[in-house]
């Protein structure tokens, strides 16, 4: 497996708490063996957008390889007194044996769609509630972000330069992965150069120009120094009056001497549109025309996308902050819940009812497949499924909303793939995780099977997401069956 890097950590007691004292009595009444399903998935796409994109999953891995219950760990939880010795010892004697099936790192998910599934002992499938929402809400959020990021940028280079604005340091690593996963061509944190190939960018700050002085001594002595990448930040004091000039005057005067280009200017303040292009005018004049235009400061997906309808001549955006935060809506929201019991040979639903519609979950251990068009290759719905279910390709399949059934759609001439793929079995990684490089072209593979409809930012096409009718009528059955109930 890749190893994301040298962390010492052992992350096993990062749970929330009654993730042990369910379990704990599980354990007490006599459910150790008792085999459940749980699903992970999502309710709502971050920013009112068409889609998300899955991240994540190699982390999960990476966590439940790892998993293991310290002496310490134990007695710390002895020492709170309300544990069982029969759970410390099933705790000191841990090892992990469920099944995980997942949907691959970079796929394009939606609403209510298990992007990851377990299934195994209900203390095992328990205990690793935690780590598997925040390790996939956070990335998966990041993911998305970028993705809409990346295609504002209408085929520009998009940078991630959000370390320092990260929320701490896992955060500001993961983040540039999943930046990197869904489109960033590299990022500012040499941290996930080292440790996960992910191109370092960057050139100079502010900094390097007010310790000398003198703006052309800074731009000579950093060109001087990198005469083969030299890209200068033009506005520490003035853009078009001094910054510019200086740095023609440097890419006349010290660069092309030896016979160099200047490859890029920084504009990291003020009116970007207006800026840029009167920096593209004046460096086409001078016979820079292959100089590239950076443009940085606290941009997001609305202000590029404004940047380009505004003619800006920016070639390449650095995003910090509001990427990798996720600034406008900093949570993805995925939960985790039990769909299902196995009690021997049989599955037996389960459900969770609530006043609140989007907050009743879909039962039973399930199929997620997707139909696409075969003349486009373009996807046209996803289905979820009784695992059991195979869609028949030769045959005509009708698609009906869960809620309004009425509304039907008949799909021909399509071809239908499932989603989710086996990564553990009974506790063993089954899986080959796949290069970085194989997940970002696979995620560019994903965004561009949908159609342009669903990838507005502002009301986007609704995807259909719907249910087999055999799971709708287990589903239907179920909520009648527990409303009797109430």
């Amino acid at each position: 497996m890749n190893k994301f890097f040298n962390d010492p950590r052992n992350l096993t007691m990062l749970m929330d708490y009654y993730q042990l004292t369910m379990s704990n009595g599980y354990l007490s009444h006599g459910f150790k063996d008792t085999m459940v399903y749980f699903d992970m998935f999502f309710r709502k796409v971050p920013d009112k957008g068409g889609f998300a994109i899955a991240c994540g999953l190699e982390a999960v891995v990476d966590y439940i390889k790892s998993l293991k219950f310290e002496e310490s760990d134990i007695e710390f939880l002895k020492a709170k007194g309300i544990f069982s010795e029969d759970f410390l010892d099933y705790l000191r004697n841990f090892k992990f044996t469920c099944d995980i099936w997942a949907v691959p790192e970079g796929t394009v998910v939606f609403p209510n769609e298990p992007i990851l599934t377990v299934c195994g002992p209900i203390l095992e499938a328990q205990l690793i509630e935690t780590m598997i929402l925040l390790t996939i809400n956070h990335q998966s959020l990041i993911a998305t972000k970028t993705s809409r990021i990346v295609r504002a940028a209408q085929g520009r280079n998009v940078m991630e330069f959000g370390s320092r604005r990260a929320q701490g340091y896992d955060g500001a690593i993961y983040g540039a992965r999943a930046a990197y996963i869904a489109g960033a061509i590299g990022s500012s944190n040499v941290y996930t150069d080292m440790e996960m190939g992910i191109p370092a960018i960057g050139t100079m700050a502010h900094s390097w120009v007010q310790l000398f002085g003198d703006e052309y001594e800074a731009f000579k002595a950093y060109a001087k120094t990198y005469p083969d990448n030299c890209t200068l930040l033009v506005d520490t004091y003035n853009v078009l009056k001094s910054g510019v000039p200086n740095a023609i005057r440097v890419a006349k005067e010290v660069l092309e001497p030896l016979g160099k280009r200047l490859k890029g200017i920084r504009l990291d303040s003020g009116d970007m549109a207006y800026l840029s292009k009167e920096c593209r005018r004046i460096l086409d004049k001078e016979g820079l025309w292959d100089c590239k235009i950076v443009a940085s400061n606290s941009l997001d997906e609305f202000i590029i996308k404004d940047l380009i309808s505004q003619g800006a001549y920016i070639d390449t955006f650095g995003v910090g902050e509001r990427l990798i935060t996720s600034k406008s809506e900093p949570v993805f929201g995925g939960v985790y819940k039990l769909v299902a019991v196995k009690d021997g040979e049989e599955i037996i639903p389960r459900i969770k009812l609530s006043e609140n519609v989007e907050k009743v979950t879909n039962p039973h251990y399930k199929g997620l497949w997707r139909l696409y068009e075969k003349e486009s290759g373009k996807a046209i719905a996803d289905i979820l499924t009784i695992h059991h279910e195979v869609i028949d390709e030769t045959k005509p399949y009708v698609l009906f909303d869960p809620v309004f059934t009425w509304k039907k759609k008949i799909v021909e001439n399509f071809k239908a793939r499932r989603l989710q793929v086996k990564i553990f079995e009974k506790g063993e990684l089954v899986y080959n995780l796949p290069k970085i490089e194989e997940i970002k072209d696979y995620c560019r593979e994903e965004v561009n099977s949908l159609w342009d409809e669903l990838k507005r930012f502002e009301y986007p096409h609704k995807y259909y997401v719907d249910l087999s009718e055999e799971l709708w009528n287990i589903k239907n059955n179920l909520i009648e069956e527990y409303k009797d109930r109430i």
